[in-house]
């Protein structure tokens, strides 16, 4: 049965966003097609066509011969409005078919304020929302991406968590339902084969109990066949780029060609989860770069290509690959973005090559205004960096810098939150010797949350009222430098982090949430914070107990269960260099730091880790051995 569509298109906002068609979009026979996929974003269409993960899965999927996979997004209030009165389940775009009908329905959990449109498309989709509920001929729900890594607030309603990197994982997923299904295997079964997969973790085959504090106790296996701990999973080398993405028919929020040049990241910043869970860094080579973009525009007629990576500059070979760009493509003008650059001039350098006369804004991100935080959250840069970085944009055509911080930080104090209306001060005079009244600053602040598999994991996060003067402080003293300010709503932040850093009793809240009406809560003007204050004190949760309370360095945390490839020693120890203010080096450039990579199947980190171990050996024997000497032996 496909879903007959015509008569709602006219009733919504850009019907563009249901019909499907695009250019690049793969439609196979369902009838002859024995695996089928949908691929679903826990948000409207425009923000999903740009998560480059769900393309790459939709790419990998489609070329396998018999298996099909569609893609869905969540529908905008006046589609599910119209779809709900008119009894029309939420459909593939490709084929248009319900999403009860395919094998696995996947979702990909990138924010936990999107974790309630999940829920509400399973139910538009015709699916029970509670995976206890779903029966022998319903689909298997699975879920992957960062918010995958604590699985536990979703463990109601996803069958399967694809734990780390998709791309090998998602084939052996696959091959495991082409043959249950041409055995004829039941439901039970295919959870029970998927589970013997490493990196995926099947919730009903494992149980959590808590101590008399409230506090998890660690999680225990339900059958003796089931690992524990659960390990996720990693490419280790850069898989092939994606170069025939679909290509919508509307704009979207990045609408234009992406390619992964670096993936990971390893300057160790305390508070980023990325830079954490999706060790080790790997590098695209320049060519391949190169190759991957004249594909692109071939297969797309984009003229824009965003280079993607957690740290664009930080790519030891970026120079080149600018340059390799420009040769080739820059008198066709093709336009080359940066999404992510180091606070130095060597970035202004290189957006520099890329910017093609187009210079209103470029933005750093600092994150802490003095150089005591930057220190305790180990950024690794100084106000020499940023101001002569900002020094040379302005000098070289830039007329708006935006800066990025955070407030809330582990041992922040209102001299440091000052420091940032300071640092944005002297960018602004800066900004004023070259451009007068024309120079323009933004000051943007995010409130710090303790994200799961991070140094600060164990961290109290700020309440709304120790913030709210801090952020009074910022739009004071901006105000009287000039610089332009805005901060993030601290009960968005706050949800967000109940989310984060709950366990399996915060899926009941979700679920209450959900039911009382939460939807698109990354959108500010749907989001009501009362909903979920009145779901917490249905289910009897404490929010104080989950958000602002400060973590013992051992006790057992939800995803403990859950390794991520960076050890919990190393997470502690790092937190202990918190307190003193000691820096990590960055371990692409400098040594191994011993993070848990080396033994955790990553093979420059293993070879790294040798090279270190037989450096240090030979130093206690009195040798003095060159490290390429070392990797030869």
């Amino acid at each position: 049965m496909t879903v007959r569509i015509d008569s709602l298109l006219p009733r919504v906002q850009k019907p563009a966003r249901y019909a499907g068609g695009e250019w690049n979009s793969i439609v196979k026979d369902w009838d002859a097609t024995p695996v089928r996929v949908a691929l679903c974003y826990p948000d409207i269409y425009d923000i999903g066509m740009s998560n480059l993960g769900l393309g790459i899965l939709y790419d990998l999927c489609n070329r396998e011969p018999d298996v099909l996979a569609e893609r869905c997004y969540a529908p905008w209030t006046d589609m599910e409005a119209a779809m709900r009165a008119e009894g029309v389940p939420l459909w593939s775009l490709e084929t248009r078919h319900p999403l009860r009908q395919f094998d696995l329905v996947g979702f990909s959990l990138q924010y936990e304020m999107d974790y309630a449109n999940v829920l509400n498309m399973l139910d538009l989709g015709g699916i029970p929302v509670l995976a206890e509920d779903r029966a022998e001929r319903d689909p298997i729900v699975l879920a992957g991406g960062s918010g995958a890594l604590n699985p536990e607030p979703m463990h109601r309603f996803i069958d399967a968590f694809v734990l780390g990197e998709a791309e090998e994982l998602m084939l052996e997923i696959l091959d495991v339902v082409r043959r249950l299904k041409r055995e004829g295997g039941s439901r039970a079964e295919l959870l029970h084969a998927l589970a013997q997969l490493r990196g995926v973790y099947v919730p009903r085959f494992y149980a959590v109990d808590y101590n008399p504090d409230g506090t998890p106790r660690p999680a225990r296996r339900l059958r003796d066949d089931v690992p524990l701990p659960l390990q996720r999973r990693l490419v280790d080398a850069m898989p092939a780029p994606l170069t025939r993405p679909v290509v919508p028919y509307l704009q979207t929020v990045h609408d234009r060609a992406t390619v992964e040049i670096q993936r990971g990241c390893t300057q160790g910043c305390r508070f980023c989860q990325a830079g954490m869970i999706y060790r080790p860094s790997r590098e695209r080579s320049p060519r391949e770069v190169r190759d991957a973009v004249r594909e692109l525009l071939a297969n797309t007629g984009y003229d824009e290509v965003s280079l993607m990576s957690l740290s664009t500059t930080d790519h030891t070979r970026i120079g080149e690959i600018v340059r390799l760009l420009m040769d080739e493509f820059g008198d066709r003008g093709l336009r080359v973005s940066l999404p992510s650059t180091r606070v130095d001039s060597f970035s202004v350098d290189i957006a520099e090559q890329v910017a093609r006369g187009k210079k209103h804004n470029i933005t750093f991100a600092p994150e802490a205004g003095s150089q005591r935080m930057r220190d305790v959250i180990n950024k690794l840069v100084s106000d020499d960096d940023l101001l002569n970085a900002c020094e040379n944009a302005f000098s070289h055509g830039w007329t708006g810098i935006k800066l990025y911080f955070m407030v809330g930080l582990p041992t922040e104090t209102p001299e440091d939150v000052a420091a940032i209306a300071e640092l944005g001060g002297k960018v602004k005079a800066i900004g004023r010797k070259y451009h007068g009244g024309r120079a323009r600053v933004r000051v943007s602040t995010s409130n710090f949350i303790p994200k799961p598999h991070t140094p600060f994991q164990w961290c109290a996060m700020a309440t709304a009222e120790e913030l709210r003067p801090r952020h009074q402080i910022l739009a004071d003293r901006c105000r009287a430098y000039g610089v332009e300010f805005s901060w993030n709503d601290p009960r968005a932040s706050l949800l967000e982090a109940l989310i984060s850093r709950g366990d399996r009793r915060m899926a009941d809240v979700i679920y209450r949430a959900w039911q009382l009406g939460a939807r698109f809560d990354a959108w500010s003007e749907l989001h009501d914070w009362s909903r979920w204050r009145q779901a917490l004190d249905d289910c009897g949760l404490d929010i104080g107990w989950y958000a602002y309370r400060q973590r013992d360095l051992f006790e057992t945390l939800p995803w403990s269960h859950i390794e991520a490839g960076v050890t919990a020693a190393y997470l502690r120890r790092e937190w202990h260099r918190t307190l003193n203010r000691a820096r990590t080096l960055d371990c692409h450039r400098e040594d191994c730091n011993v993070c848990g990579m080396q033994g955790f199947g990553a093979e420059q980190c293993e070879l790294q880790f040798d090279m270190l171990a037989a450096a240090r050996r030979a130093a206690k024997a009195g040798e003095v051995i060159p490290l390429d000497v070392v990797a030869a032996r």
